[in-house]
């Protein structure tokens, strides 16, 4: 009885095993099971019949998770073909662009390279007209751009930018999932090419070639235009003091046309242009040549004129006498010189004119160069106008050394002054023809 109420006082009631009794026949097994034992099989089961529970529950709903799976992997390829078909038009779109903007730029490039072939051809024709009217060709301007090297630089652009295009594409199409991480590489791109076009940046080149070749142009019309102008003029000038000589001038191709001169409006007028060029000049050489084989030089240059044409009173006898020349003064061996175009019909002593020169110019005149000392052509010889022909001297009929020239027209004395007069105007026209 102690030993009870000690136990309750000074500790835990004890627990007590349980004993499973197995009787078979005659024979008999226990059992004992511990408390510890019970708790962890009673675990077990708990655990097992949660499982059993969970993988039941996994049966019942798998059907709907699987659907709602394939359903989100559907929607989500349905979006990445989509991306990639709206990505695909893209890049045709561009593609197409720039093989237009290649085609447009090959035409552009070809449509420069002939004007600049034409130039080159027409500054080939210039310079026997330029020569004609004694004016230097010079180096035709070459536009600061090459079309050549431009169109090469904006095809491999073009080329490289298609392939860099089309590289993405391929690699957008092969792994859709790069296009996800990172969607704005090709959109930018594409952009990128967008925005700086291969057909703007050669529209930028051209025009600026375009301009400088038409400014070429420009210049070449308005120094042809300049040109015959001035040819036109200088034929109008040497005319109207030919004709104050009291001389015909030859009857030249002319129609009777007329009005105030208007550049033409067509900026590719260069054949024209060239024509009327050449027409000027044409008449202008006409007109030179013509005035070349008059006597309108100067016979001896910068001397002075001591006697003229007309009637005067004689050294010799002291009466009035008829001078048919003009007299120069000159001392002895000062170089005489033809003053037209002609052939030396008489070169020798003359009588009273002692060494004497006479030149036929055609068209009924003829010139004499009186009193020389020494002549230095002979009968037959072509001269030209400003060629040397002798040397002044007193031969003859003479009071001291000077020339006497004369100007005869079908055999009769004219005065020379006028001729003289047209020579000094003449001078500067007709350098160019000398």
């Amino acid at each position: 009885m102690s030993q009870r109420q000690d136990s309750r006082v000074f500790g835990k009631k004890p627990k007590h095993s349980h004993t499973i009794i197995l009787a078979s026949g005659e024979s008999i097994r226990h059992v004992t099971i511990r408390p510890w034992i019970a708790g962890l099989l009673m675990s077990f089961l708990g655990v097992m019949a949660i499982g059993y529970l969970g993988a039941t529950s996994y049966l019942v709903l798998r059907d709907d998770l699987i659907g709602a799976s394939m359903a989100r992997q559907a929607r989500m390829q349905h979006a990445y073909e989509d991306r990639i078909a709206a990505l695909r038009s893209q890049v045709d779109r561009v593609t197409s662009r720039q093989l237009l903007d290649q085609q447009l730029m090959e035409e552009k490039v070809a449509e420069l390279i002939a004007r600049q072939n034409a130039l080159t051809n027409r500054q080939g024709k210039l310079g026997p007209l330029l020569d004609r009217a004694g004016a230097a060709p010079g180096p035709i301007p070459v536009p600061t751009e090459n079309p050549k090297k431009h169109a090469a630089l904006a095809t491999a652009a073009a080329k490289t930018q298609r392939l860099a295009a089309l590289a993405t594409r391929a690699t957008i199409l092969t792994d859709p999932a790069q296009a996800h991480m990172n969607p704005l590489a090709f959109t930018s791109g594409i952009g990128a090419v967008e925005r700086e076009s291969v057909g703007e940046r050669a529209d930028r080149i051209f025009s600026s070639v375009t301009l400088s070749l038409k400014s070429i142009e420009r210049e070449q019309i308005e120094k042809m235009q300049a040109l015959a102008i001035d040819a036109f003029e200088t034929a109008s000038e040497i005319d109207e003091i030919i004709k104050t000589t009291g001389l015909p001038m030859p009857a030249f191709d002319d129609t009777a046309v007329g009005g105030p001169f208007v550049r033409p409006n067509d900026p590719n007028a260069f054949d024209a242009t060239m024509d009327d060029l050449d027409q000027a000049l044409g008449r202008l050489d006409a007109v030179r040549r013509h005035a070349s084989k008059l006597p309108v030089g100067y016979p001896a240059p910068g001397r002075e004129i001591t006697s003229r044409f007309g009637n005067r009173r004689d050294p010799f006898v002291g009466r009035l006498a008829f001078h048919s020349g003009i007299d120069f003064r000159a001392p002895t061996g000062t170089p005489i010189f033809s003053t037209g175009t002609g052939i030396v019909i008489h070169a020798g002593r003359n009588g009273g004119y002692g060494k004497m020169i006479e030149i036929d110019h055609g068209n009924g005149l003829t010139t004499r160069y009186a009193h020389l000392s020494a002549i230095e052509v002979r009968e037959g010889d072509h001269v030209i106008m400003g060629a040397r022909i002798g040397k002044s001297g007193s031969t003859g009929r003479s009071t001291g050394p000077h020339l006497h020239y004369e100007v005869r027209r079908n055999g009769t004395p004219i005065d020379a002054m006028r001729f003289l007069k047209a020579a000094k105007k003449l001078k500067t026209l007709l350098v160019a023809n000398r």
